[in-house]
């Protein structure tokens, strides 16, 4: 039971990063505005956007693969590092519901982390 909730939860997690890593790599007019308004270099942006896009296929194909299964939990724990950071940058903005979701991922990403290394190992 718990492998089937991790799986629901990496599939989750990838999906949300890969489309948002994919959004925000090629934006459409309207994620143009929002890229905007963020104070940070375009080159750091595309490479959080990057890390993101790797994390999603590594939190899904060692798994389907079976080859180089603790990759899933260093995907894991580098969308935690991302995650922080973006949890502490809506705090600094006063930013209430991005930080609500962004929490939400963080917990789901230091569960799958810590599962996946410690608990239930692919």
């Amino acid at each position: 039971m718990m492998s089937v909730a991790l799986w629901i939860a990496q599939i989750l997690l990838a999906f949300v990063f890969l489309v948002h890593g994919l959004l925000f790599l090629f934006p459409p007019a309207a994620v143009r505005k929002i890229k905007e308004q963020v104070p940070f270099p375009a080159a750091f942006l595309s490479f959080i956007c990057t890390a993101e896009i790797l994390a999603a296929f590594g939190l899904i194909l060692p798994g389907l693969t079976g080859i180089l299964p603790p990759l899933t939990s260093l995907a894991a724990t580098g969308l935690v590092l991302i995650m922080g950071g973006a949890v502490v940058f809506h705090l600094s903005r006063r930013e209430t519901a991005p930080t609500l979701v962004t929490a939400v991922l963080l917990a789901l990403a230091v569960l799958v982390a810590c599962a996946r290394w410690f608990v239930i190992p692919l």
